[in-house]
């Protein structure tokens, strides 16, 4: 039984991204866990400041090495040899090759990222003032130190993300996805017991226990892949070289992407304290149904648009593309809506305790309804940008994501402009988030940064669908169209149905205490999540159908479990 759960493939795209998404779920669950932990014991002040900020060359390390290679180079070439479609090779060659390959881009990776790590190790008393200029020398001190400590967490999840590689190329996402949930049970080990132990500094200890648990967990299953280990390299190797072509423009995309997070941090740390823990909390809550639904569906497509990209069956390509775009605005958008309704229930459901005190609470809330406002942006960018990659085309993305840097920053400094004085635009923000209280309250600039975030998401999505449009012919925009619509009707009508029934509650419950808010909240969301299903049933919508029916096969007919290898589909 445990075998065959280990060695389970998924046999369409919904249904991949179901099993994605419940294990996300679990995973965003407990990361909503962590996270009211972390601001219960800390509040948003400078400890939370210092272990968000030395999270930045970590992050980086690990962005710029490993993830570039992984999304843009080595799943299209792994899947595509395990589809025997490079020359026509026979099986056992594909393969051999296929195997060769991940070696060597393990290899070659796990000594990048150790070199890296050390260097930045040694060097990181000098780099992290220029990230963080506004913070104290104490404050520093205490960044360093977690910094160093958090750079044998690229390592692991170095080793880790080659290994979800495979898992993900043979389509057996349930270990791959059960990853993140060990790690984020690391990360709440550390909050709630080794800090007893090694202080502030626990909190470091554990992202690497949580990294080395990413690793562990997927070795069984990597193994009975059938992949065995090699000390090989092959520089000179036709298929390394591949991924390497493939992966320089993506790891300049993600440069772009790790300047933006830089700069944000910069910025951040010269406001108030605590803002950068707000920000960080904030968009934590928001990743919440997007790594659900829009980043569960781009990993569960990539491998099938890469097959189907080497095949050159476009047809089903822009199917496949059309069809799992309109899945994801099928989810995000309602909850973006539920989001905007439900913020306040939600924060001070998840944060609102210990030292989180009520202005923290309060700009957490308004920071959160803001990025709800990109939400479905920043969830269908992931399977566009996959798109690309099936099609091993890595620079349209890069030189689109320096558009997109300049419009991202262009906006953060002009909103912190706006946000400077007393004016029309910052009355309607604080009117529109319904928080006139924080007016002359705090600093309103931090809102500047989800705006930047919102604003340049959407318009990054639209530029990125035009070029792919461009470059496969057609993209079913009319059926998109269509849909978004619908999705968009019903959304609204769920928003009102949640609207309606927390003013209802609100009359009879009192919501000053803890299930009072709870209460009030979860019972909003259902009638509102309930409220769109009967709407999109009224509307036909055909979202909803393919959902409902992946669904019923998943749990009833047990037909998405499959042993042959060989049946593959985009499942639509």
């Amino acid at each position: 039984m445990i075998k065959r759960l280990i060695n389970s493939q998924a046999k369409s795209i919904t249904s991949a991204a179901i099993i994605i998404g419940a294990l996300s779920l679990v995973s965003r669950l407990l990361g909503i866990f962590r996270d009211r932990v972390l601001a219960s014991q800390f509040g948003a002040g400078d400890i939370l400041d210092a272990y968000y900020a030395a999270f930045r060359l970590p992050d980086l390390v690990y962005n710029l090495l490993i993830l570039g290679a992984i999304s843009a180079g080595v799943i299209p070439v792994f899947a595509a040899l395990l589809d025997k479609k490079f020359g026509g090779l026979p099986a056992q060659a594909g393969q051999k090759e296929a195997w060769y390959l991940i070696n060597s881009i393990l290899n070659i990776a796990f000594i990048a990222v150790v070199v890296v790590c050390g260097v930045l190790f040694i060097i990181a008393p000098y780099l992290m003032p220029l990230i963080t200029p506004g913070f104290s020398d104490e404050k520093m001190v205490v960044v360093v130190k977690l910094s160093r400590i958090m750079f044998l967490s690229p390592i692991f999840l170095g080793i880790s993300a080659i290994l979800s590689s495979i898992l993900q190329s043979y389509k057996r996402f349930f270990i791959y996805s059960l990853a993140p949930v060990f790690y984020n049970v690391g990360i709440i080990i550390g909050a709630l017991y080794l800090v007893e132990y090694f202080g502030i500094y626990g909190l470091a200890w554990g992202v690497v226990l949580g990294s080395l648990m990413h690793l562990l967990v997927q070795l069984p299953a990597t193994f009975f892949t059938g992949y065995r280990y090699k000390l090989v390299f092959g520089f000179k190797d036709k298929n390394v070289r591949r991924v390497g072509k493939l992966m320089i423009p993506r790891t300049l995309t993600l440069t772009i992407n790790q300047i933006n997070f830089l700069i944000t941090t910069i910025f951040a740390s010269t406001l108030m304290v605590g803002s950068l823990a707000i920000y960080n909390l904030a968009n934590n809550l928001q990743s919440f149904p997007l790594g659900i639904f829009g980043v569960s569906f781009a990993v569960a497509a990539l491998p099938i648009l890469s097959g189907l990209a080497a095949s050159r069956k476009m047809d089903d390509f822009v199917s496949t593309i059309s069809t799992t775009f309109r899945q994801i605005l099928f989810f995000t958008v309602p909850i973006s809506i539920l989001l905007y309704v439900l913020r306040a229930q939600i924060v001070r459901v998840i944060l609102g305790s210990g030292q989180f005190s009520w202005i923290d609470t309060r700009l957490t809330t308004a920071v959160l309804a803001i990025f709800a406002l990109s939400l479905f942006a920043q969830g269908a960018l992931p399977l566009i940008i996959r798109g690309f990659y099936a099609l091993h085309n890595t620079k349209t993305p890069f030189f689109i994501g320096l558009i997109d840097l300049v419009i991202n920053l262009g906006s953060l400094f002009f909103f912190a402009w706006v946000f400077s004085f007393d004016n029309w635009f910052s009355f309607f923000v604080v009117a529109i988030l319904k928080v006139p209280d924080l007016w002359h309250a705090t600093d309103l600039r931090i809102l500047s940064m989800p705006l930047a975030i919102s604003v340049s998401a959407t318009i990054n999505l639209f530029i990125l669908m035009l070029a792919l449009r461009q470059k496969i012919g057609r993209l079913d925009g009319r059926k998109i169209l269509k849909a978004s619509w619908r999705i968009i009707f019903a959304a609204l009508g769920a928003g009102l149905f949640t609207y309606a029934t927390l003013q209802l509650i609100n009359i009879f419950v009192i919501t000053e205490t803890f299930l009072g808010i709870f209460f009030q909240g979860l019972m909003a969301g259902v009638v509102g999540l309930l409220g769109y299903g009967f709407l999109g049933y009224l509307l036909n919508m055909e979202e909803m159908s393919i959902f409902i029916s992946s669904m019923q096969r998943k749990l009833f007919r047990n037909v998405q479990v499959i042993e042959d290898t060989s049946q593959e589909g985009t499942g639509f």
